[in-house]
């Protein structure tokens, strides 16, 4: 059994003309999403787990608001591709938890893909997470929607 918890980047600044997009912080909202959602996650995370994070400044601010270790991978940097998530997660052949913190619209596309929703992506709110586990039912694997948390009901 695995657990890939995607976790979108709370809010960030708005992008300036010639600003560096990797730059872009978090918002005073956006630190308040990050604390929340990670004060949440932090009751709910197994032992264990690893956390893997987008070096956007904006996803490495959410990825240091749960306080543990992590590893920047610029596999998900934005652009990436749910090929890149999923191989970086090695969904779904390892065990226990990962936790990725990146961008739209990778994190939607992935869920769309794992969850075949037909939709090319699904919508991620700023600083929410999905958490999705996979499963073997008889002679094949599947993929379950655990729970969808958004900052704002926290």
């Amino acid at each position: 059994m695995m657990d890939l918890i995607l976790w979108r980047h709370a809010e960030a600044q708005e992008a300036g003309d010639g600003s560096d997009d990797l730059a872009r912080a978090l918002t005073a909202k956006g630190e308040k999403q990050a604390a929340r959602m990670a004060a949440w996650l932090d009751r709910q995370l197994p032992e264990g787990l690893r956390v893997l994070a987008s070096p956007a400044r904006r996803a490495e601010q959410t990825a240091s608001a749960l306080g543990r270790k992590f590893k920047r991978r610029a596999e998900l940097l934005p652009g990436g591709t749910p090929q890149d998530l999923l191989e970086l997660a090695q969904w779904p052949e390892a065990k226990g938890a990962v936790l990725i913190v990146g961008h739209q619209p990778v994190l939607g596309q992935t869920i769309a893909r794992l969850l075949a929703i037909p939709a090319p992506q699904c919508a991620v709110r700023k600083g929410a997470v999905w958490w999705l586990r996979q499963r073997q039912r008889l002679d094949h694997g599947q993929a379950v929607l655990l729970v969808v948390q958004s900052p704002e009901f926290l």
